[in-house]
């Protein structure tokens, strides 16, 4: 468990990037479990003879009288995190406490780490490059398969998730709507990643892709210029300024900072798996079908977001075809980190406190 919290630092180097988040805390007694589907089949129609899924869980899971598990959360993390992320203080501390919105005494959390990403099957595991072209439905897909077929749990009292996590929510409520009670997507968009977004995740890409050192796939080093491009990119795409520039309040503290914070991050990163996270989103459009989401939904970003700009004014022209939508836009404070701000609980718990009060089924 120490070693998986050492790697859950060396993740949270990037303040508020979207594949670095806080590290975890160490006083929760998590559970380690790992399901195998054997030859899962991709969307693209790839096969994995196995796909390892590793999650953690806290807290006990509580059957009904007829033997459902009515107590389960899905905790669903961001690009290129783990399932420790969200095990963070500034996001445990303030939610799975005794008399906290998700107390681990009443409630059965569940984190997975994705495909591609933590301890579960990925691209540096060997296939490098000839890995499947995994995407944001085969994660929801599997996810599915190993809540049912691993832990034996039908139905969700809630998911929430975080950037890529937040996109995946969407997803599972169109794809499976009679499985959860209620939804908090936090710090995404429900439409095609287009605009700055994908030409962002194209960079990074193509920043390790064109690198010599990269070398189709088969190097033997990182290639560590590409690496330093998509730590920089990625910085810049979960920056807050207000916060940044009360960190690093001269030229000197500002160059130290991020020298820094890129040294930590670059450490953490492999090329290939970094171009499955960033292309994983390529065909990711949940707007064409927003109505068949059934449960309430508690939709929050911020104002500082670089990465869903409210500028767009995406978030208002969507969230009325959603049946049970409540969208919040957090403005921009000392409290708010950008895109980061989806895992400071505190800033939005009260939201989260309401979602979870009015989709609380009442007894019969």
């Amino acid at each position: 468990m120490l070693a998986r919290l050492a790697t859950a630092a060396v993740f949270a180097t990037l303040a508020a990037a979207p594949y670095a988040q806080t590290p975890a805390s160490t006083h929760w007694p998590t559970k380690d479990g790992l399901y195998t589907i054997a030859n899962f089949r991709f969307g693209t129609g790839e096969t994995l003879p196995e796909l390892r899924l590793h999650y953690l869980t806290l807290g006990t899971p509580h059957r009904d009288a007829a033997g459902h598990v009515d107590n389960a959360v899905l905790l669903l993390h961001g690009t290129g995190g783990n399932d420790t992320n969200l095990i963070a203080p500034s996001f445990s501390d303030v939610l799975f406490g005794p008399g906290q919105p998700l107390d681990i005494t009443r409630y059965f959390l569940i984190f997975p780490d994705d495909i591609g990403h933590g301890h579960s099957s990925r691209p540096s595991d060997g296939l490098h490059m000839r890995f499947p072209h995994y995407d944001y439905d085969d994660m929801v897909r599997s996810q599915h398969q190993m809540l049912l077929d691993g832990l034996h749990v039908d139905h969700l009292r809630l998911i929430l998730g975080t950037s890529m996590g937040c996109m995946q929510s969407f997803v599972w409520g169109e794809t499976y709507p009679d499985f959860m009670d209620a939804l908090m997507p936090l710090a995404c968009l429900p439409t095609q990643i287009a605009g700055r977004n994908r030409m962002m995740r194209y960079m990074n890409i193509q920043n390790i892709k064109l690198d010599p050192a990269w070398m189709n796939g088969e190097y033997t080093t990182e290639p560590l210029q590409a690496l330093r491009a998509d730590a920089e990119l990625s910085f810049v795409m979960g920056s807050a300024p207000l916060y940044q520039q009360k960190q690093a309040p001269t030229r000197d503290a500002a160059e130290k900072y991020i020298d820094a914070q890129l040294a930590r991050s670059i450490a953490a990163l492999d090329a290939n798996n970094a171009i499955y996270y960033w292309d994983a989103s390529r065909n990711y459009d949940p707007s064409p079908h927003l109505d068949r989401i059934k449960a309430p939904v508690m939709w929050v970003n911020s104002a500082d977001d670089f990465i869903n700009p409210p500028e767009l004014g995406i978030a208002e022209k969507l969230a009325p075809k959603i049946p049970h939508a409540k969208f919040v836009l957090i403005p921009i404070s000392d409290a708010t980190r950008g895109h980061g701000t989806h895992t400071l609980a505190a800033v939005w718990k009260n939201y989260l406190v309401e979602l979870l009060a009015e989709s609380e089924k009442k007894p019969q």
